[in-house]
């Protein structure tokens, strides 16, 4: 049934056996800036690439500062710290999201707060934002609080959900108008804009990453950014095991976090960064033949970016009529050598999070029994 789908993959990756889902792609100078690093014996935590990388990326996603870290996780964990999450705090989420952007406000002593996505963006949906702000809190001192937990609702969190934007301007106004701290999680979204701007960009706070299945990667790598100069020098120095600066002493003010990008690293992130808008250009050409590919399938739906989006198409994705039949596509695909993957269990249903306030999570049940992600890399 599913025989056209996988020649017109092998066909695209040039009949390779294993198709990947994404696999990281090197054509650049990585082999140089490597080796550079190497000989100059700074191959930790301080060095040249360090803060090349950081100015460079700040530029890229129009940002002021940039600070790297060794993942994306750490990344957010920071931000929800200087963003003032506190034990007992609940911070508003989706439930269709990677586990880590739980585990980050886990790691505060804080809760997750589940609100639905929407299904043209796959992200937290503005809408049921707004009707959680208005049915479920009340303010105190300036504080938005949940009338169901009697909880500080103090950060919210939305993931744009393989590159795909979510309609963040209405999501930052409603998160001022309420006091709650936005902090983006763009892990997935480099590269991707909403109305002209690079995500990322309308939050206090925003954080990125570099895994190996990442549009660019640094091995393993994240980076916090901000456009707030005190942020950005208490997110560096938190990040650095909260050493006072001494030419020899080893002073530290309070407790910090060994969550430094390694120079090796991020000489492999700079290399990677000066050939980001071509994998884009390659990325959108793909999901540009997926698009007319499956437009001749009545019963599969490609996702395309949504209204007022430039999407980086990290992972592409198609929906199926139901369950039985995404599970019938992913055996299929996955047996004849073309990796195909699930969305994430929702991560409300997780034993660690299912005692979580959940606001709403139809469209993101719907998504988790029909979506499917398919092959992505960037390829010659």
């Amino acid at each position: 049934m599913y025989e056209d789908f996988v020649e017109f993959v092998k066909d695209l990756y040039k009949f390779k056996s294993p198709v990947a889902l994404h696999a990281p792609y090197f054509n650049g100078k990585e082999k140089a800036y490597l080796l550079d690093a190497i000989e100059s014996t700074f191959v930790s935590s301080v060095g040249h690439y360090v803060n090349r990388f950081e100015k460079e990326f700040a530029n890229y996603v129009d940002s002021t500062y940039a600070v790297a870290v060794v993942n994306g996780t750490a990344a957010l964990h920071i931000a929800l710290l200087l963003a003032g999450v506190q034990a007992q705090d609940e911070v508003i989420t989706q439930p269709l999201t990677f586990v880590a952007t739980c585990n980050a406000i886990s790691y505060c002593q804080a809760y997750p707060l589940f609100i639905d996505v929407d299904l043209n963006t796959l992200g937290l949906s503005a809408a049921k934002l707004q009707s959680f702000f208005e049915q479920h809190t009340i303010q105190k001192n300036k504080a938005c609080v949940n009338k169901i937990t009697g909880n500080v609702v103090r950060a919210c969190v939305p993931m744009h959900t393989f590159g795909h934007p979510v309609e963040i301007d209405l999501i930052a106004k409603l998160c001022q108008e309420h006091h709650v701290e936005l902090i983006e999680d763009a892990a997935e979204a480099l590269g991707s804009y909403y109305k002209h701007k690079h995500v990322g960009s309308y939050g206090k706070m925003s954080v990125f990453s570099f895994n190996g299945n990442k549009i660019i990667t640094t091995g393993g790598g994240g980076m916090i950014v901000t456009n707030n100069e005190v942020l950005a020098k208490k997110a560096k120095h938190l990040t650095t095991t909260a050493k006072l600066s001494h030419p020899w002493e080893y002073s530290h003010d309070e407790i910090g976090y060994n969550y430094r990008m390694p120079n090796i690293n991020a000489a492999l992130g700079v290399a990677q960064l000066e050939q980001l808008d071509s994998f884009i250009l390659k990325k959108r050409a793909l999901a540009k033949q997926y698009q007319d590919f499956f437009a001749k399938k009545d019963d599969i739906k490609f996702i395309m970016e949504p209204t007022n989006a430039i999407s980086n198409y990290w992972l592409n994705a198609i929906i199926l009529s139901n369950k039985e039949k995404r599970d019938e596509f992913l055996r299929f695909t996955n047996n004849t050598g073309i990796m195909t993957r699930p969305t994430w269990q929702l991560i409300n249903k997780l034993p660690m999070y299912k005692k979580c306030f959940t606001a709403s999570d139809d469209n993101a049940k719907y998504l988790s029994e029909r979506l499917i992600n398919i092959p992505s890399g960037v390829s010659e």
